[in-house]
């Protein structure tokens, strides 16, 4: 019985520390706005005028031009928030835009269209999603192992300016 109590801990410490190595802490300099630039593909974590961290993005399939409705597989642009946060999201973590405004729904409205929503910033491509550099339906995408930095890093509430 000793033998099986002592696997049965392994095994609950080990599914323990898989999981632990999903969400990071930070201890550094608050983030106090995202920046996105779509045309470089680029983002910014910033405190104040100081850039903490850049990185890479993937953003949706059609990737010029603000979004403008849903299913247009565009990224929107424009002054928002974070809004949310999904630890168990499809694509690893992801952390909410509070896409769509008041704009945007009043420009979908006069289009006779839905705004659509669940805008995220997400963690990498699956093997089901679409190929090509540009490949969400509308999202921010980063690498897995960048996802986990920017979940810890930026926290709900904090701006988020995307730039065309």
């Amino acid at each position: 019985m000793s033998i099986f109590r002592a696997i049965l801990l392994l095994a609950v410490v080990g599914f323990i520390g898989a999981c632990a190595t999903k969400f990071k802490t930070y201890n550094g300099p608050e983030v106090t706005r995202v920046i996105i630039y779509k045309e470089r593909h680029q983002m910014y974590l910033m405190h104040g005028a100081k850039v903490l961290k850049r990185y890479h993005i993937e953003l949706g399939f059609v990737p010029t031009g603000d979004k403008k409705y849903e299913g247009d597989g565009r990224t929107p642009e424009g002054e928002y928030f974070i809004d949310r946060r999904n630890p168990n999201s499809s694509f690893y973590l992801s952390i909410g835009i509070s896409y769509p405004n008041a704009v945007d729904r009043a420009e979908a409205r006069a289009l006779g269209r839905p705004p659509g929503g669940d805008i995220f910033i997400h963690g990498g491509r699956r093997s089901i999603d679409r190929k090509g550099a540009d490949w969400t339906a509308g999202c921010i995408s980063v690498s897995n192992k960048q996802m986990r930095d920017i979940y810890a890093m930026v926290k709900n509430g904090t701006r988020i300016s995307i730039h065309p």
